[in-house]
């Protein structure tokens, strides 16, 4: 039994429609607050443009989330590189997202004390499970060329990958800029659902490779945590 579902689709455009109605009705079946985690990259500004089309006017499911990050660099929140201000830009200010619903990694600040900010953070307002772990409703991820999510990358030491702290510092990234802050596996494996937003064809060997079993990428073995991840994909990785 595959612990992971493949949704095709013919392009970037109607996977990222497809992920955004999906979440809109997963928001629209909570009648309390939903705690979500986003990503950065090229097919999260498509999602973003796509929820905000679906959403139209109607921003009622969407003030009841709390927003957290699965990575981000370690620049200023008005950086180009920014994934929050990727988010800001294409999602927040158009859908008016209250600013303490956004719970930002702080990535202006000396690395340990944004990640102790950011551990403070989550573990305050997210529930945990049996391990201590904070459980968040979903998470969605970008796939790199080299199999990484979030920053958790193909170099990473054990202690990274072993680490059950919720946000980590990362350091020597071979994607630039090298320094970073990303949740670690064991956060990403405990959320209720899992989405990835996989797209373009450089990404199809990564794919491939982390559907494979017992896949050494950071994707397959995030699969091989999960009990069920969902991958929203235009590439053919069967």
């Amino acid at each position: 039994m595959k612990n992971f579902e493949l949704k095709s689709f013919p392009d970037d455009a109607a996977l990222a429609s497809a992920a955004a109605k999906d979440w809109l009705a997963l928001l629209g079946k909570s009648s309390t607050g939903h705690l979500m985690a986003v990503s950065g990259g090229r097919i999260a500004k498509t999602f973003f443009s796509a929820v905000k089309e679906l959403a139209g006017t109607s921003r009622g499911p969407l003030q009841n989330v709390d927003f957290f990050w699965a990575d981000e660099r370690c620049v200023p929140p008005d950086h180009p590189d920014s994934n929050y201000l990727l988010a800001k830009e294409n999602l927040f200010d158009p859908m008016a997202i209250a600013p303490d619903k956004i719970h930002r990694l702080k990535g202006e600040l000396p690395p340990e004390a944004a990640v102790a900010e950011a551990n403070a953070t989550i573990q305050r307002i997210a529930p945990k499970n049996s391990a201590g772990v904070p459980v968040l409703d979903l998470i969605f991820l970008g796939l790199g060329e080299d199999g990484h999510i979030a920053s958790l990358m193909p170099n990473a030491p054990a202690a990274t990958i072993n680490s059950q702290a919720p946000y980590l510092r990362i350091e020597n990234s071979p994607k630039p800029p090298p320094n970073r802050i990303s949740m670690s596996y064991a956060v990403i494996a405990a959320a209720k659902n899992v989405w990835m937003l996989a797209a373009g064809s450089g990404k199809e060997e990564a794919l491939r490779q982390s559907l494979r079993p017992g896949a050494s990428t950071p994707f397959g073995r995030l699969l091989q945590l999960r009990a069920q991840t969902v991958i929203y994909s235009d590439i053919a990785a069967e």
